[in-house]
């Protein structure tokens, strides 16, 4: 008894992944961790003790092959085993682990990639049909074209490596024996030193997702962070040791990664995963829910209020799931433990009760700082996090009413209107295209698109849908594509498109 109150007291104090990972294989041992149920894998598991042991070898061939504390490696998997395996192999040695969403589409494989400075990258050759080293190269012909795998592109200047499971590859991408084939070169006595010196300030983990402009963004987030967010969680969704916890989120976004993985990776539960994932909720913050989804959510042990990537998932809970008023989101009644909120007014002051101002965050597991972005841009002087949220404040409780700007969330998922304004304007006949979000009831909102011809262009809707189907990942993909004259076209005195006169616009013409 004393010795397993030991191993689990040594769980309970993991700070860092190496801890996490040795100290749940000592404490459950064959326990299965992760499982997969697919169509061609019935039946793949993997238990905590396996989970230690062969991604261990893994990290031992990334240090073999240079990659240390710091070295950014991404990993393109869905959820199963090997995503679990890919996390732990690379956090465990203190490199910067970065899941890749399955979702992308080349030309968004390519921004990312690019912006994230991936030193090397881990892919699961096929997922559901989709071939993802033919989506590499789609997006880097440079891949299809050359005869070595030593990777010097310029559109991903950083990119040194790429790995990928499955046969016949690219000359220009290695086997998975690349790493397995190299770990003799490294010790156990020598990966032990090596994880000793990772510690709960570095950074192990980098969640990309939609920002406000173009480009994704990385929101970094440290192993302290990381690992004190999965025991709160852990307690708060009251999983346990046995328990089979399905996993409906994708684990390449924080959704997935915190509410599910880690919680029962920390609590010894089973996380069961099946090939498919969600990429949105019925319960999604911003939906307004019809009577029977609210009567199923009753059910739920906690009302999830705000959460997002920048706080590691959901940071207030309500005792209530709606207020008639403010039906987007349950009531911020409780704030999770080392967090703290307010509102504010666009000089960061308070703002009177019943008032409309910004929702701001700061605490202790809240994003150190986005990749390549400046903290003074999105941190205010005493460090808050501005949230985007807009919130109103009655007595102790906060009610979220809103977004500020233009993001928009579909089916809990961000969207990017520049992205989808740059992809569109690139197709022939288009002059100009602005995207915008209609309130819609079962996916919070609708992605639409008005569109500017070219002079004497006639556009072909078809066309530009399938062609949109092959450049973004479905959820960014416009429901409706309405063709306006440049005339109208909204704008304001300051010689800009009015944003919310467009959104009046396209609601009028689709009767919305």
């Amino acid at each position: 008894m004393d010795t397993e109150n030991g191993m689990r007291q040594g769980l309970d104090e993991a700070d860092s992944f190496p801890q996490l990972i040795r100290a749940a294989a000592a404490a459950y041992g064959d326990d299965i961790a992760i499982s997969l149920t697919a169509e061609t894998i019935p039946d793949d598991t993997l238990s905590f003790a396996a989970l230690d042991r062969q991604s261990a070898l893994l990290a031992r061939g990334l240090l073999a092959r240079g990659v240390g504390k710091g070295t950014r490696i991404g990993f393109i998997y869905g959820n199963s085993p090997a995503f679990a395996l890919m996390l732990a192999a690379i956090t465990r040695i203190g490199a910067i682990a970065i899941p890749v969403s399955t979702l992308l589409k080349a030309n968004e494989l390519v921004r990312v990639l690019r912006q994230s400075d991936i030193a090397g990258l881990i892919v699961q050759r096929k997922l559901l049909g989709h071939d993802y080293v033919e989506r590499l190269c789609a997006a880097l012909p440079a891949l299809r074209e050359g005869a070595a795998p030593a990777l010097r592109l310029a559109e991903t200047p950083y990119l040194r490596w790429i790995v990928s499971t499955g046969a016949v590859l690219p000359p220009t991408v290695h086997g998975m024996d690349y790493l397995t084939g190299a770990a003799d070169e490294v010790s156990e006595a020598l990966l032990r030193e090596v994880e000793s010196e990772v510690h709960p300030t570095d950074q192990a983990i980098e969640i990309y997702t939609s920002g406000s402009m173009a480009l994704p963004k990385g929101v970094k987030h440290t192993h302290g962070a990381v690992l004190a967010r999965a025991h709160y969680l852990k307690n708060m969704v009251a999983t346990g040791r046995g328990r089979q916890v399905p996993a409906p989120l994708p684990m390449f976004w924080v959704g997935g990664l915190m509410m599910y993985l880690l919680p029962n990776w920390v609590a010894g539960a089973t996380t069961t995963c099946t090939e498919g994932t969600s990429t949105s909720s019925r319960f999604a913050m911003g939906t307004v829910m019809a009577p029977e989804d609210l009567q199923a959510m009753q059910q739920m042990s906690t009302i999830w209020g705000l959460g997002m990537t920048e706080t590691l998932g959901p940071y207030a809970h309500g005792d209530e799931l709606r207020d008639p008023r403010y039906p987007l989101c349950a009531p911020m009644d409780h704030i999770a433990e080392h967090y703290e909120v307010r509102v504010v007014d666009e000089r960061n002051q308070p703002v009177a009760e019943g008032e409309r101002g910004e929702i701001q965050i700061r605490g202790q597991a809240l994003t150190p700082g986005l990749h390549k972005l400046e903290r003074a841009g999105y941190f205010t002087p005493d460090g808050f996090y501005h949230t985007g949220d807009m919130g109103i404040r009655e007595g102790r409780r906060i009610f979220f009413v809103g977004r500020d700007g233009d993001m928009i969330k579909t089916a809990s998922s961000n969207v990017s209107p520049a992205e989808v304004e740059m992809e569109l304007q690139q197709l022939p006949g288009v002059h100009s295209a602005y995207v915008v979000g209609l309130p819609d009831k079962e996916r919070g909102q609708l992605v639409v698109a008005a569109l500017v011809p070219r002079d004497g262009a006639t556009l072909d809707i078809g066309e530009i849908e399938t062609a949109m189907r092959q450049r973004l990942s479905s959820y960014k993909v416009p429901r409706a594509y309405v063709p306006i004259t440049r005339e109208e076209v909204p704008m304001l005195p300051s010689n800009k498109v009015s944003r919310r006169q467009i959104e009046r616009l396209l609601a009028e013409k689709l009767g919305r």
